[in-house]
């Protein structure tokens, strides 16, 4: 049984990868709710629905988010009529919004939602959201505080983050399942995402970091960063602003002892020494499905050693 933390796009690419490699019942896929926001009265959640995209074979790969085959119609008609385009919703994408949102009103659990639309669109590895309650990301800059859509994508996060904050993280609670996953674990693979608005909003919510420092499977964290820049998204901008050198042993750093085992690019191989965690070095940049499945195989290596 193999458990991962996943967040963004970086995230959602692993999870394909250790998709191919193991049998979905092997897989445990524990998505980060902190990007959800509310949207024309819809509940979106962005990461979830990136992880459903990838693994159910019907992401967007020349947008590099969303669902592929999208229309517009609907976009086109809002800003024809002068309403806010900022946070772009396809036709096909705004259906399972719409549905989520129905499912959510009367009464239904964000987990049992996400398992229904997992076999809706063929997904067959169970993919939890962190928990069912809410936990949105909140940025502070210097326009004071903003929700962290706004922020990414309505500003393409270009206001300096100066803190976080994770709203309702010490009152909410983490999904069972996921916390069973990990006390069941052989390995815990965190995903190469942004460790502070993709990770971080996980180990916010009570019981997960407990989780993680109980279980006696290795935890393995695999770095975003590359060269001491991001391959995608604001880590190294964010690095830069709360101090820190962009470098992939600062995100070693910041897990601290949560991980066990840590994979990095051969290209920082001269920057990791001194580590506690065991460091792998690996071609961590995944443009192909050749580079995902052979990316998780080392991880999975990597797992297996430490055991």
């Amino acid at each position: 049984m193999i458990v991962a933390l996943s967040g963004g796009i970086g995230g959602a690419k692993l999870a394909l990868g250790l998709s191919r490699l193991l049998p979905p019942r092997e897989l445990t896929i524990v998505g980060n709710i902190g990007d959800d926001f509310e949207h024309f009265g819809l509940y979106i959640t962005p990461d979830l629905d990136t992880l459903l995209y990838t693994l159910g074979g019907l992401d967007n790969q020349e947008l590099g988010w969303g669902r592929r085959d999208e229309t517009w119609s609907f976009m086109e008609t809002l800003a024809a009529l002068g309403g806010e385009t900022w946070f772009r919703l396809g036709d096909r994408d705004l259906a399972l919004h719409i549905e989520r949102t129905r499912l959510l009103r009367n009464g239904e659990m964000l987990s049992a939602i996400t398992a229904n639309l997992c076999d809706r669109l063929g997904v067959a590895q169970r993919v939890l959201p962190a928990s069912d309650d809410r936990v949105p990301t909140r940025v502070l800059t210097d326009q004071g505080w903003l929700g962290f859509q706004h922020w990414f994508v309505g500003l393409r996060a270009a206001p300096a983050v100066r803190a976080l904050d994770f709203a309702g993280a010490a009152e909410a609670r983490a999904v069972p399942e996921a916390i069973r996953a990990i006390s069941a674990a052989d390995a815990v693979v965190i995903c190469p995402s942004n460790p502070f608005i993709s990770i971080e909003p996980i180990l916010a919510i009570p019981g997960f970091r407990e989780a993680l420092a109980a279980t006696r499977a290795p935890v393995i964290a695999v770095s975003p960063i590359i060269g001491g820049r991001a391959v995608k998204g604001p880590t190294a901008k964010m690095m830069m602003e709360f101090g820190q050198t962009p470098s992939a042993r600062a995100v070693a750093e910041r897990y601290g002892d949560l991980i066990d085992g840590f994979v990095a690019d051969e290209t920082d191989a001269g920057t990791l020494s001194g580590l506690r965690p065991r460091v792998t070095f690996a071609p961590t940049l995944m443009t192909t499905l050749a580079d995902k499945e052979a990316l998780a195989r080392i991880v999975l290596k990597a797992a297996r050693e430490l055991q």
